[in-house]
């Protein structure tokens, strides 16, 4: 079942402080999107959730929702100013469901499953990378249209999926699949700059596009690659190419995004920015 409101409800309207979100319920693994009224008087700064922060640009923010949340009443803070006074505050309720994401059993080659000492040093030297990638943050920001799918294709495997790699639970997918023959073109979903181009053990072939603001997009299975590190990407450019590089059971796409370093369900992301964009 899928918990995710389009439509921006209005939430709050208080003595010129005001805002729209996209649901007050959410799932686990999903992002929230909340647009500030703009007010002259008003500067808001950032929401708070525990110790963490989330800025605000242009009166809006995301609150990305990880998919290890258990369902429970989450309080978010928004610190602001009003008429140039002293930090305010105001709080947001919102309730994080289970998802009820289904289970995948897959069959892959053991050395994927358990892994010998090489490959276990070589998998979290490139997991400690990707989230130094992840948790850096571009104030600008890339996004000037909207999103578009990486290819035209059927989407073989949602994200959310709590996966089951030869009879022993393993984790979730991490993203959504999209079937892809060897050799088909992938394009960029947007306007980016590339962050990383390299064959990982458990991603393989593997792009990803830094879309400003804590957005990241990932492309995983390539067989080879048309960008590099560094290399501004526009929207609708070819990336390179569909494989079935890494741990994977077939040839396909593994469609990713992190939004302030959380992994969340990238199409949910995409409609949400959409509607804004």
């Amino acid at each position: 079942m899928k918990y995710f409101i389009l439509t921006l409800v209005l939430v709050c309207s208080l003595s010129g402080f005001g805002f729209n979100m996209s649901s007050s319920t959410i799932a686990n693994g999903k992002t929230v999107f909340i647009e500030f009224d703009k007010n002259d008087n008003i500067e808001y700064k950032h929401v708070r959730i525990d110790k963490k922060r989330f800025k605000i640009y242009n009166n809006f923010v995301l609150i990305p929702i990880s998919y290890y949340e258990k369902a429970k009443n989450l309080k978010l803070i928004v610190n602001y100013r009003e008429n140039s006074s002293k930090m305010k505050f105001h709080i947001i309720n919102l309730r994080i469901v289970d998802g009820k994401y289904k289970k995948e059993i897959l069959r892959v080659a053991k050395g994927k499953v358990s892994l010998n000492k090489s490959n276990k040093i070589r998998a979290a030297k490139e997991y400690k990378e990707a989230m130094s990638i992840y948790n850096s943050f571009t104030e600008e920001s890339y996004l000037k249209t909207k999103f578009i799918m990486p290819l035209n294709s059927k989407i073989t495997s949602d994200f959310g999926n709590a996966r089951m790699y030869n009879g022993s639970l393993s984790g979730y997918h991490s993203g959504t699949d999209f079937r892809a023959k060897v050799g088909t073109p992938l394009i960029s979903s947007n306007d980016g700059v590339v962050v990383l181009v390299k064959d990982r053990f458990y991603s393989g072939g593997s792009v990803i596009i830094d879309h400003g603001r804590g957005i990241y997009i990932g492309y995983s299975h390539m067989s080879s690659f048309n960008v590099k590190k560094n290399q501004r990407v526009k929207k609708g450019q070819i990336i390179g190419l569909s494989g079935v590089s890494g741990r994977v059971t077939g040839p396909h796409l593994h469609f990713s995004a992190r939004v302030s370093g959380v992994q969340v369900d990238p199409l949910q992301l995409i409609k949400l920015l959409n509607k804004r964009l």
